[in-house]
C-alpha cells in the first residue's frame, strides 16, 4: 500500500471535524494503509478558529461565565489533536514545504467550500501545490457553496484528481454540472468507519436524557422539543454550546466526551450535520432542523439514508415529534447505510490502488 497523506480540517474546535479526520485516518489504517493527517499550519486560521471557539454564538455575545468553559473545551481538543497521526508541520500557504507522498486523499469535510470563513480560498484543498504522485478525494463537499457561486477557475482544478468522491447530492450535482464527471457518492468517515467512534461506548442501557447539539435553534423547535421532553420527564442536556432552553449545559466537553454522550443519550436534537451522523452511528432517534449554512449537508444526508422525516419544520405536529423521537430508527435506514458502506469501501479499495 502507498504512503498516504490526508488533507482535511483536522484542527477545528468542532466535534464533527475532529472525528471525521480521526475516523478516516484510523479507518485507512484498518485497511492496511499507512496514513497520516497533513499538518498544515496557519496563524491566521488559528486566530479565526480560536476566536470562533470562544464566541460561537455570534452575533450573540458569550456570557462571561462561559469563557472558562469554552477555554477548557479548547484545551481538551488540543490534547486530542496531539494523539492524532500527524505529518511534519508545514505552512498552509506553502504546501511545497510538505513531505512527498505516493497518494493524497483530500477530504472529508467542507474542503471545497469557498465560503468557509477561514479555510475558503486556499488552493491547496483543490490540489494545487501538493507533492504527491496521485490525488483522490473522499467524502469531500462544497458545503453551502451554490453550484453557480464563485467556482469560475476553481472547479477545473479538480480534473487533476484521479478519483473523486463526495458525501452529498449537492456536491455530486456540482461536479456533474461543472466537470461533466460522475463522482462516487460515499459516506462520511464517521459513518463509514463506525467502530472508531463506538470503541469506547458502554454496553449499558441509554440514559434518560435528550442530547441537544448545535446552537441558534428556532424558537418553534425549542418549544416543541421542550414540551415533548417535559411530558416524558426527560431532561434536555446541551453539549458543546450554551442553549438556554435546555435543562443542563455541558459546554466544556471534549471530543471523546461527545462520542460517549451521544452514545448514551435517549435521543438527539440537532441542527449540525455530525449531530445527525452520530445519531445514525449509534442508532439513536433524532430530530434535526435545517439552517442556512448547513441546509445542503443535512438535507442530503437524510435523503441519502432515507431519514427525511427526521427533519422537523414549523408545521411538525406533536404526534410527529413523538413518532420521530420516541421510537427506534426504522430498519430501512440501517440497511441503506450498510449498502452505502459497501459502495464506499469499494471506492476506497479502488482509489487506493
Amino acid at each position: 500500500m502507498p504512503k498516504v497523506g490526508i488533507l482535511t480540517f483536522h484542527r477545528c474546535i468542532n466535534y464533527g471535524s475532529y472525528w471525521q479526520a480521526r475516523c478516516l485516518a484510523e479507518g485507512l489504517a484498518s485497511m492496511g494503509v499507512e496514513a497520516v493527517l497533513l499538518e498544515h499550519m496557519s496563524s491566521r486560521v488559528n486566530r479565526a478558529e480560536w476566536r470562533c471557539a470562544l464566541q460561537p454564538l455570534l452575533p450573540a455575545a458569550t456570557p462571561m461565565e462561559d469563557y472558562p468553559l469554552y477555554k477548557a473545551k479548547i484545551r481538551k481538543f488540543f490534547r486530542s489533536f496531539a494523539s492524532l497521526p500527524l505529518s511534519s508541520p508545514f505552512p498552509l500557504e506553502n504546501p511545497a514545504a510538505m513531505g512527498d507522498y505516493s497518494l493524497i486523499v483530500v477530504g472529508s469535510d467542507e474542503v471545497w467550500n469557498l465560503r468557509h470563513p477561514w479555510y475558503g480560498g486556499y488552493p491547496v484543498f483543490y490540489g494545487e501545490g501538493l507533492r504527491c504522485g496521485r490525488i483522490v478525494s473522499y467524502a469531500a463537499t462544497f458545503g453551502s457553496l451554490t453550484s453557480s457561486e464563485r467556482l469560475q477557475g476553481w472547479a477545473e482544478k479538480l480534473r487533476k484528481f484521479s478519483h473523486i468522491s463526495v458525501r452529498d447530492l449537492h456536491s455530486e450535482r456540482i461536479i456533474r454540472e461543472r466537470l461533466g464527471l460522475e463522482p462516487e457518492l460515499v459516506l462520511d468517515p464517521c459513518l463509514q468507519f463506525p467502530q472508531m467512534v463506538t470503541a469506547s461506548r458502554g454496553d449499558g442501557e441509554a440514559a434518560s436524557y435528550i442530547a441537544v447539539y448545535g446552537h441558534s435553534f428556532p424558537t418553534w423547535l425549542q418549544d416543541a422539543v421542550r414540551r415533548w421532553a417535559e411530558d416524558r420527564g426527560y431532561p434536555l442536556v446541551s453539549i458543546g454550546y450554551r442553549n438556554e432552553w435546555a435543562n443542563e449545559q455541558w459546554i466544556d466537553a471534549g471530543p471523546e466526551d461527545f462520542a460517549r454522550f451521544i452514545s448514551e443519550a435517549k435521543a438527539v436534537v440537532t441542527n449540525f450535520f455530525h449531530g445527525c451522523v452520530f445519531s445514525l452511528v449509534n442508532e439513536k432517534p433524532f430530530a434535526c432542523v435545517l439552517s442556512d449554512y448547513r441546509s445542503n449537508k443535512i438535507r442530503d444526508l437524510t435523503q441519502l439514508v432515507g431519514a427525511e422525516h427526521h427533519v422537523l419544520t414549523e408545521d411538525t405536529t406533536p404526534s410527529q415529534v413523538e413518532a420521530i423521537l420516541g421510537n427506534p430508527l426504522p430498519m430501512d435506514i440501517a440497511r441503506r447505510i450498510s449498502f452505502l458502506r459497501d459502495t464506499s469501501n469499494a471506492y476506497l479499495s479502488h482509489a487506493l490502488q
